[in-house]
């Protein structure tokens, strides 16, 4: 896919940072990457799957800091990492430490800035975008605006920030109730979003090939957030890929169920050119992907934009 991007610079990579966090139970631990040189540089929070860590998704980290942006990584409480126990009284409401555990990375940007060497000075902090896979998709989605319904559907908390300019939601769950599974449903009560509010801009990438045993449906589940959400949306679909997305979980993870390194290539590159759209840092590279995308016979997926 030939598509026009700025040459890659030397990546910084810094990890742990840690974040003091004293009503979390344990400090929040970051990895910082940021490109070599450039200043005003846009910022990208990345919030992990279930059961990962800030160590994950190199494929993808990798490739944003070396062509311009810094990106930020947390691990959440949920990661294997720190094993914690299903009976530990965190555990029901992990959902809101992962959401308070990147508006406190918003709160720390000076903290983090000085932690990591040659950084400072250089973040632009009035271009900040979040992106999530899996549940780090829900995650992002409450950030962007969307809300967690009640028992009675009736919309729980707003937990968006207005400092965040655009996401990227990567095989996001989709609306709960009717289409959750029972075991979903006794288990994950949060996974029963609204995207009504939604309004911040977004991309939404799916697989559809992605079936979800926590969901009664098909693929469609993971373009809820791109059809049941107001405001500017842009959904990407890819064809064949399932949950991993073709491997944006790590370099050779055996997690990966769907391996295509042209499928994680689209997604470096839509990513990076809807960033840097949705950021005002260019308006032409994501034009330049849609056209690489469809051309022949061999498509690798379908775009559309609201």
């Amino acid at each position: 896919m030939k598509i026009g991007i700025n040459t890659p610079t030397p990546v910084i990579s810094v990890k742990p940072v840690v974040l003091p966090a004293p009503n979390r139970g344990d400090d929040l631990q970051v990895r910082v990457c940021a490109p070599a040189v450039g200043h005003e540089l846009p910022i990208v929070v990345f919030s992990h799957g279930f059961g990962l860590s800030s160590n994950s998704y190199d494929p993808l980290v990798d490739f944003w800091a070396a062509h311009g942006f810094v990106v930020i990584q947390p691990t959440h409480l949920d990661s294997m990492t720190l094993n914690l126990p299903p009976e530990d009284p965190r555990t029901p409401t992990i959902w809101r430490f992962r959401v308070e555990d990147v508006k406190r990375i918003l709160d720390e940007l000076d903290f983090l800035e000085a932690a990591v060497p040659g950084l400072h000075g250089r973040l632009n902090r009035d271009r900040i975008a979040v992106a999530g896979h899996s549940w780090g998709g829900q995650t992002v989605s409450m950030l962007l605006g969307a809300r967690v319904l009640n028992e009675r559907d009736e919309p729980g908390e707003d937990m968006s920030d207005s400092r965040i300019k655009a996401g990227v939601l990567l095989a996001t769950p989709g609306k709960g109730g009717a289409d959750l599974t029972p075991f979903a449903t006794e288990y994950f009560p949060f996974m029963n979003p609204s995207f009504s509010d939604m309004r911040t801009p977004a991309l939404v990438i799916a697989g559809d090939h992605d079936k979800s045993e926590l969901s009664t449906r098909g693929p469609d589940w993971f373009t809820d957030p791109y059809f049941c959400s107001p405001g500017s949306k842009s959904l990407l679909t890819l064809f064949g890929a399932e949950h991993s997305l073709g491997g944006i979980i790590g370099y050779n993870d055996t997690r990966t169920t769907d391996e295509n390194p042209k499928h994680v290539s689209v997604i470096q590159r839509f990513t990076w050119g809807y960033l840097r759209q949705a950021l005002n840092l260019d308006d032409s590279s994501l034009l330049e992907a849609c056209a690489a995308l469809e051309e022949g016979q061999d498509a690798l997926g379908r775009f559309e934009s609201k």
